[in-house]
């Protein structure tokens, strides 16, 4: 997995300094965050229903599509794979770190 992240992440560098005409990568950076941000909400709520509806091809094709998003994200905001790496590292080496169970407030 490590290095297709790498891979799609590495292509996704290059559209946004080398834009391309006809590229949708391209065109997520050309309309700026608030429609990378409005896509990476849209590509959750699709996975959640994946999920949802249990159908391993679907959850399987819509997380590919949250990934692809998260990562455009990532190049726009210049967080790279190791920044990601480097945090989920620091988090494996924590243990006992369940936090207490809370109710919502289903009035907010």
């Amino acid at each position: 997995m490590q290095d297709a992240f790498n891979c799609l992440y590495d292509v996704i560098l290059q559209r946004k300094a080398n834009p391309m005409e006809g590229s949708y990568t391209c065109y997520l950076f050309e309309q700026g965050i608030d429609k990378i941000l409005k896509k990476c909400g849209e590509e959750c709520a699709e996975t959640i229903i994946a999920a949802k509806n249990a159908d391993k091809k679907e959850i399987i094709y819509e997380i590919s599509d949250l990934i692809f998003h998260l990562t455009v994200l990532m190049a726009q905001a210049e967080v790279t794979p190791d920044d990601i790496a480097a945090e989920l590292k620091k988090r494996s080496a924590k243990t006992g770190n369940l936090k207490a169970i809370h109710q919502a407030d289903k009035n907010t």
